[in-house]
């Protein structure tokens, strides 16, 4: 029987004892679940050598190629700084390259290169377990539920 499958009561009732009152606050569970959520991340993704937001460029600028990096960073809610130091880390593993935009001569358009493509590929497929291990401990109407909740906190 998954996680899901048991209730989020009996979860949380075992857990009473150990800390209290934050039990009962939203958010210490919320920072609980990320905890896990980031181990299990970095655990999957030690060989490749991809920290979360990296792949996330390289999912979007393979999604969207020609992306300026301005355009990137909103999209993916980063700062300037944030970044252009990843796209130079993927720029120093020869995983994207910059050109001047065709439309804008002042923003630097993004593309996959080969090397890129085949590091995003691999990504993908850690991504595939990494979720099937997350969703593992929920229904399909549950997940579904999650990211909606979870949509209203960070829209």
């Amino acid at each position: 029987m998954g996680i899901g499958q048991v209730g989020a009561a009996s979860l949380t009732q075992s857990n009473d004892a150990a800390v209290g009152e934050l039990n009962d606050i939203v958010g210490f569970h919320i920072r609980l679940a990320h905890g896990a959520v980031y181990r299990h991340f970095v655990e999957t993704f030690v060989d490749l050598g991809l920290t979360q937001k990296q792949v996330s460029v390289l999912w979007l600028v393979d999604e969207l190629p020609g992306i300026s990096q301005i355009d990137l960073g909103q999209r993916l809610r980063m700062d300037r700084a944030t970044t252009m130091t990843i796209i130079n880390r993927l720029q120093a593993r020869d995983y994207v390259r910059r050109e001047r935009s065709e439309t804008d001569g002042r923003k630097q358009a993004l593309y996959l290169t080969e090397a890129g493509t085949e590091a995003l590929a691999r990504a993908k497929q850690a991504i595939g377990e990494h979720e099937e291990w997350l969703k593992s401990r929920f229904t399909a109407e549950e997940v579904e539920k999650l990211v909606e909740m979870l949509a209203r906190i960070h829209d």
